[in-house]
């Protein structure tokens, strides 16, 4: 595991280490922080590609278990190959402006070999597979009477998203049900419109960044679009809640920067707007 940077931790707005353990969970190296014994439901957290070895992404699993209600877990799903963590501060630095643009082409061109071969070994089919396998067990292994949430970051948006649709619904107890009972995206990467969102049947939550070079603002207007399309067919759409953050940049509800104060009411809101709907549908 790739050591974790200072500016990788400075990118939070909580301070300290992160608190929980890893822990093997339904066949997944999991970090694991929370109420054990009686939560009030379980949050399930996609981070974004740098998974695991970011301590930012630990930081928000903290922040979420902080109230004492939920159980969070935060699953490898990149089976032990996230992107490295260099890759981070050319990608998404925690502070755009001290950044050339020249350092900025010129470190997104000496990572680019790396990132493309990482792209080949987590295409969508079977990164979707690795994730939807560890719902399924986790849904069989809860007791019905607590909910499971989940939310998405960046490359993890999508896959929360495709959880919560029809096609992945699993038979328990002589009924369908889905593998979560909500989610949360926050600036979702490479959606596939209408097919990510189009049957949804779990309420979500999409956070947005204005200025975000990574998925842009017109794809929330698609997401809309969508759903407006499937009531038109006559399908019942759960309630859907959309976010606008400014500046918004790509990354910014995990790699903002605190010492900035737009951004930093980026971070703040973006984990304000999580738990929000969280402690509303779980």
């Amino acid at each position: 595991m790739s050591r974790p940077c200072e500016e990788c931790i400075k990118g939070s707005i909580h301070n300290g280490q992160p608190q929980g353990k890893e822990e093997m969970i339904h066949g997944l190296n999991t970090y694991v922080i929370g109420n054990r014994t009686d939560p009030r439901g379980i949050v399930v957290i996609y981070s974004d590609v740098f998974g695991l070895p970011l301590p930012n992404n630990r930081l928000i699993a903290d922040a979420y278990a902080k109230s004492g209600e939920w159980l969070v877990y935060l699953p490898d799903f990149f089976e032990g190959d996230p992107l490295g963590l260099k890759a981070a501060d050319v990608l998404i630095p925690v502070d755009a402006a001290k950044q050339s643009t020249l350092s900025k082409y010129t470190g997104m061109l000496a990572q680019a070999p790396s990132f493309l071969m990482w792209m080949t070994r987590h295409k969508a089919e079977h990164t979707e597979k690795v994730c939807n396998d560890f719902l399924r067990k986790l849904r069989l292994a809860t007791p019905r009477s607590q909910n499971i949430g989940m939310v998405g970051f960046c490359w993890g948006g999508r896959y929360a998203f495709r959880a919560g649709l029809e096609r992945n619904m699993i038979e328990l107890d002589g009924q369908k049900v889905p593998l979560i009972d909500a989610a949360v995206g926050m600036h979702p990467s490479n959606l596939t419109i209408p097919d990510d969102v189009e049957t949804l049947v779990v309420p979500v939550s999409y956070g947005w960044g204005l200025e975000d070079v990574g998925v842009k603002i017109e794809t929330k207007g698609q997401v809309e679009k969508a759903h407006e399309n499937a009531r038109r067919a006559g399908r019942k759409v759960p309630e859907m809640e959309h976010k606008v953050y400014k500046p918004g940049r790509h990354g910014f509800a995990v790699r903002g920067n605190p010492d900035d104060p737009q951004e930093r009411k980026c971070l703040e809101d973006s984990e304000r707007q999580a738990l929000e709907w969280l402690r509303r549908w779980l």
